[in-house]
């Protein structure tokens, strides 16, 4: 079987939600690291364009977005589950919500100009000014706003005082009892506002909160070896994809296998991936891709927040 391959940056929090995903199934991984701006001509040359992190790689399998990422891994080892049975709509739809919603509020309440200072001020002012517009592009052309500064502030105590109730009345240490995909979304946003004495106290003035985000944390994040990202490209090179899923599915716009289409995120980072459809399914997207330094390759997308257009 191939190893797990995360191509990612340590300061990310969907790459945090990730390595947390592989704590928590107790899996051993590759960890690549990638830039944290563009350009990334290694990752490209793997999905075709998709810039987001982290990706997964699974030798000439690449699997974008954390919401299919969890479903892959599910996939590599079945228990402990990240979608509980009788809970799977719950989890799924909450982490949805979650990457959407309270992440958005936690990017605005880190990117405060007080913030921003303790967190980039050791860094050259160019590199601040790189990474800054780097976001602004990232954000761009999406469906996806900058949530007002003052907005945020106002809807934390809310959001966060309805997470305290739920904590309180929960028949586990976990959001739904047992522990799912679900904690882990929430988890790597309020990872995110840890990260500075100026928006920790959002997580750490809710007692029930951080103990279960330490309970979270303390799954660890499973046994990881670095990997160039140069060998990485090499082994989806000498790779072949893995054979494709069978479901009885009929797409509802008509795509069919054969067809050269484009995918993108609709949300943020949508810059359009090509390809070949080869599989078009319930949940999932596989496009077939040539590249001239990693080969042939199949990359994977969710179908929930994802558009699909003929080329």
């Amino acid at each position: 079987m191939s190893e797990l391959i995360l191509h990612q940056y340590e300061q990310s929090p969907f790459a945090k939600k990730a390595r947390l995903m592989l704590g928590f199934k107790q899996l051993s991984w590759r960890s690549v690291d990638i830039p944290r701006i563009m350009p990334k001509p290694d990752l490209m040359a793997l999905t075709g364009g998709y810039r987001k992190t982290p990706v997964l790689q699974v030798g000439a399998d690449i699997y974008c977005d954390t919401a299919l990422i969890a479903r892959r891994l599910e996939a590599e080892k079945s228990g402990p589950a990240l979608f509980p049975e009788g809970q799977e709509f719950n989890v799924a739809s909450f982490a949805l919500w979650v990457d959407s919603v309270i992440f958005q509020h936690a990017v605005t309440l880190v990117f405060q100009p007080e913030s921003i200072a303790v967190r980039m001020g050791q860094l050259p002012p160019a590199v601040q000014q790189a990474f800054l517009a780097d976001r602004a592009k990232l954000f761009s052309g999406g469906s996806t706003t900058r949530l007002p500064a003052e907005h945020a502030r106002s809807n934390w105590p809310v959001l966060m005082g309805r997470l305290q109730q739920q904590l309180e009345r929960s028949e586990g240490d976990f959001l739904f009892g047992e522990p799912s995909v679900a904690d882990f979304s929430l988890a790597h946003c309020l990872w995110f506002l840890k990260g500075t004495p100026v928006t920790a106290p959002l997580v750490d003035d809710y007692p029930d909160v951080a103990a279960w985000f330490g309970r979270v944390l303390g799954f660890g994040e499973g046994a990881s070896s670095p990997l160039s990202a140069a060998e990485a490209v090499d082994i989806a090179r000498n790779a072949t994809p893995a054979a494709l899923p069978v479901e009885d599915f009929v797409d509802p716009n008509g795509f069919k296998p054969g067809q050269t289409v484009a995918v993108a995120a609709t949300d943020y980072g949508v810059d359009p991936v090509e390809g070949g459809l080869v599989f078009a399914g319930r949940e999932e997207i596989i496009l077939r891709r040539e590249d001239e330094r990693a080969g042939l390759v199949h990359v994977h997308f969710p179908r929930l927040g994802f558009r699909i257009e003929g080329r």
